[in-house]
């Protein structure tokens, strides 16, 4: 492959940010992929200096450099062991960025997706409205079977993508369509704007009703924009920073002009994204994005009755709940509102489960190695239920325990604290 242009802004971007690691090494421990290749090339610090040393000319832009990079989940652990704070989460959505706008790359793609997935990415994903359509038929093909027996044909079970439906055979799809506004239950105390998402707005309806549910009997009106998209981080994390760009925008529009404050997020992974706009794509919110748990323990609720709960739960805390937002201790806190509800963090919550947006379909080796950990982490507590707060995790957890043939309900805290809540 040619060498890239290094005069434009982003690439001396790049360098700069890439200059400030000291090669100090704490990160190592802490990288999955390290961890699983004890390849320099595949830690932090490696990936640092093979970035510097495309983006100066150093060293080519070839396959073995896309390789590394696309190895790399941005999980963002080395951040928080990083002693000159550097901001590896924007380093590797650049050499993402990078390789993405290199003409050699472009012409022979990076992953080989098949047709329907890029249909999916293309059709639904940029446009999420599309997944409420989609749901009365994937209720109607869950509810009667056809789903369950289509996913057990030997021609779909060596598709990835096809097979990731298998959380849906046990998921509650409801039948409805968006309201606008969902108005606050007796005493008004506040208002806020809640974002959808795409894949959950499609499988995990149940987190959104059950997050508008509790905000609205503790005194919350929330307000659902009908032209908000996707949150964009496939788009980012996959280069492609002008699609990104644009769905930041679309979204901004949508939230712009309620009076609210905040705007709400129940997947971290595109709290993340909608919390960056303005740092990574120019511009944001004019309100704070936050992440529905740590939302929900700053508010009142001496009147709110929660039956018990006597069960074992175990906790897994998404890498962009934990290391990019810092909010992964309000999982416990909102847990604990439950009476007599045992709660289990997940050993190893430090590490990635692998699902990571797309990684697990992309990189199918190491994400499959990453959640055998978390499956065997769950199996030694013991729990009959796990909890989570990000779709992709999951998604990917879920369909894990579901080929081990248990049922172990995967859910996010706040749908838990709903049914509870519910009970008389």
């Amino acid at each position: 492959m040619e060498n890239i242009d290094r005069n434009n802004t982003p690439i001396k971007e790049l360098l700069a940010e890439a200059n400030h690691c000291v090669a100090c090494g704490l990160c190592l421990p802490h990288c999955p992929t390290y961890e699983l290749t004890h390849s320099e090339a595949d830690s932090p610090r490696g990936r640092i200096a093979l970035m510097s040393g495309v983006a100066s000319g150093r060293i080519p832009l070839n396959e073995r450099f896309i390789q590394h990079m696309d190895r790399c989940l941005a999980c963002r652990a080395c951040e928080q062991v990083c002693p000159n704070n550097v901001a590896y989460g924007r380093l590797i959505d650049d050499a993402r960025a990078m390789i993405h706008d290199h003409p050699a790359v472009q012409g022979e793609g990076r992953h080989k997706k098949n047709g329907l997935r890029n249909f999916l990415e293309r059709e639904l994903v940029a446009k999420p409205a599309r997944f409420d359509r989609l749901r009365p038929m994937l209720r109607l093909l869950a509810g009667s079977g056809v789903l369950s027996l289509l996913l057990r044909l030997d021609i779909l079970k060596r598709n990835a993508l096809i097979q990731s439906l298998l959380f849906l055979e046990d998921r509650n799809l409801p039948g409805f369509s968006w309201r606008r506004t969902y108005p606050a239950t007796g005493l008004l105390r506040g208002e806020v704007g809640l974002f959808l998402g795409c894949v959950a707005r499609l499988i995990d309806a149940e987190t959104l009703l059950s997050s508008i549910w509790v905000l609205n009997r503790l005194g919350f009106t929330v307000h659902v924009p009908n032209v908000q998209g996707c949150c964009g981080a496939l788009h980012q994390h996959s280069g492609q920073v002008d699609a990104a760009k644009l769905l930041a925008e679309q979204n901004i529009h949508a939230f712009a002009g309620l009076d609210i404050q905040a705007i709400i997020s129940t997947a971290s992974g595109c709290g993340v994204q909608l919390a960056e706009y303005s740092s990574r794509l120019g511009s944001g919110f004019s309100v704070p994005v936050m992440d529905i748990s740590q939302f929900l323990d700053g508010l009142v609720w001496d009147e709110i009755s929660i039956a018990p709960l006597p069960r074992r739960i175990a906790v897994h805390e998404p890498c962009t709940l934990r290391n990019t937002l810092r909010a992964s201790a309000y999982l416990y806190s909102l847990l604990e509102r439950i009476p007599a509800v045992e709660v289990v963090p997940l050993a190893g919550n430090a590490q990635c489960c692998g699902a990571a947006g797309t990684y697990f379909l992309d990189q199918p080796e190491f994400a499959s190695s990453l959640l055998n950990a978390k499956l065997q982490a769950f199996e030694r507590t013991g729990a009959d239920c796990l909890v989570t707060a990000n779709i992709g995790c999951a998604l990917h957890i879920a369909n894990g325990l579901a080929k081990q043939g248990k049922g172990i309900e995967v859910l996010h805290p706040v749908t838990l604290l709903a049914r509870q809540m519910r009970i008389k």
